[in-house]
């Protein structure tokens, strides 16, 4: 059987009639549609916007406005653990260069921050744009040193 656009229909069931409103008791929704006899939900150009509470002052205004705001220069890194330098060579220089070269940091976007986590015995030359307090510690307690860059 061949497919052609003259050929193509809606499955059973998918396509409902349009149900026709105030067209007598017999339809099911005479007179007042469904929209029940009298009030606000009741009239023609029904709902109300969202957020609209009947003429009391709405949430979205009553709370205080400008808090929360995110920081407009914030300064993201490309943050990496002590415990990852670990694998470098004893007494290499390690920078951001480095860490790509050897497959450890796959992203250069960001500035390198090195952050506290793990353990480190080998002692490293470690260029970053900032090391948390925890991190300068254990670098330099393995007898590395911490250069900012």
């Amino acid at each position: 059987m061949s497919m052609n656009l003259q050929s193509l229909k809606a499955n059973p069931g998918a396509r409902r009639r349009k149900l026709r409103k105030g067209r007598g008791i017999a339809a099911g929704q005479g007179a007042s549609c469904g929209f029940g006899m009298r009030g606000q939900k009741s009239r023609s150009g029904r709902p109300t916007r969202p957020g609209f509470e009947g003429g009391q002052m709405p949430l979205y205004r009553r709370i205080p406005k400008l808090k929360h705001f995110e920081l407009v220069s914030r300064r993201e890194f490309t943050v990496i653990n002590v415990a990852r330098l670990a694998d470098c060579k004893a007494g290499s220089t390690v920078s951001l260069d480095s860490l790509i070269k050897d497959g450890i940091v796959t992203n250069q976007k960001h500035p390198l921050k090195i952050l506290g986590n793990g353990e480190l015995s080998v002692k490293l030359t470690v260029q970053a744009a900032a090391f948390t307090a925890s991190a300068r510690a254990k670098i330099e307690a393995a007898g590395g040193s911490c250069e900012i860059v």
